[in-house]
């Protein structure tokens, strides 16, 4: 109930025109005003709506869309030797060759290159941004005095960038799907370490890459809801979440580390290779998964507990 609705009540008339003073109606068990529902506030459709009025929710969204094109126009103008094009080494240079032989091999090579940066920094800026900048414009502690409940105002945010997240990746996957298909036809998913996979059969392998790779960045969105719980200043959040996760990829590249890499959040972070390969090799996509789910518990119980206790002042 609003003030102004209490006044009226409060000054309401009787039959002779004379002010009666009514009692207030009274309030919930919890103290909470009569009416007041906290589930029923900063709705997701909202929150939606607020996100996907922002430019970097528009620009990265038009950038998953944007790459495939310049990969198609790179792989159609940029010729190059093919003799120099063989002499890559590695998973990377033999999906960069077959890239070119059918719509699900471009998908596949498309996602590839986007996944060790791009994807990164898109999840990062979806995650991070959602807290810290409502922060840095003051607005957060409007917000909580509506009042939304916290860990309602937190919920709501991370559940609508996750889906702006997922948005993305399968954007840019189904966006490389279309035009190398449109380019280069509808084939086998080709590998050289596998037998042709046939089309339908490659389109349940790309879903699953997908959906693994999705998994993956999901420890790269909780570190940045950490992040932009406990600091005010959104780049700051996405850049340490992004920043931390090269870091983490750099380790991984130390053998001299032994074991101590198999507890990094990227160690399997390029196990969805295995779905390439005739059969499936699983193996390091079930312990890639369990580390995944993992650390983004971890990750978001840290953030939950960080917001909750939290003394906002912006």
């Amino acid at each position: 109930m609003t003030g102004s609705e209490d006044d009226t009540r409060a000054a309401a008339p009787d039959a002779a025109g004379t002010a009666v003073r009514l009692p207030p109606r009274p309030a919930g068990a919890d103290g909470a005003a009569a009416g007041y529902r906290p589930g029923r506030t900063l709705p997701l459709a909202a929150e939606w709506r607020r996100q996907a009025a922002r430019r970097r929710t528009q620009f990265t969204l038009a950038g998953m869309v944007l790459l495939p094109v310049i990969v198609l126009l790179a792989f159609q103008f940029g010729g190059g030797d093919e003799d120099e094009g063989r002499s890559g080494r590695g998973e990377f240079s033999s999906l960069a060759e077959l890239a070119t032989s059918g719509g699900l091999n471009f998908a596949v090579f498309t996602v590839l290159v986007s996944s060790s940066f791009l994807l990164v920094v898109a999840v990062a800026l979806f995650f991070g941004d959602t807290v810290a900048s409502e922060a840095s414009w003051g607005s957060l502690r409007y917000l909580l005095a509506t009042p939304v409940p916290r860990a309602r105002l937190l919920l709501a945010k991370v559940l609508v960038a996750a889906g702006y997240a997922v948005s993305a990746v399968l954007l840019l996957a189904v966006t490389a799907l279309l035009l190398g298909t449109l380019r280069y036809g509808w084939h086998p998913l080709a590998s050289t370490v596998a037998a042709d996979i046939p089309p339908a059969a490659g389109v349940a392998r790309l879903a699953g890459i997908v959906g693994y790779l999705l998994l993956s960045l999901s420890v790269v969105g909780a570190l940045a809801v950490l992040l932009s719980v406990s600091t005010d200043a959104p780049l700051g959040a996405v850049g340490g979440a992004v920043l931390l996760f090269i870091v983490s990829s750099i380790l991984d590249q130390i053998e001299a580390l032994g074991g101590v890499r198999d507890w990094l959040p990227t160690h399997y972070g390029q196990a969805w290779l295995g779905l390439l390969s005739t059969p499936a090799q699983a193996d390091d996509i079930v312990r890639g998964a369990f580390a995944a789910v993992a650390y983004t518990t971890l990750l978001l119980a840290a953030a939950w507990w960080r917001f909750l206790r939290k003394d906002v002042v912006s």
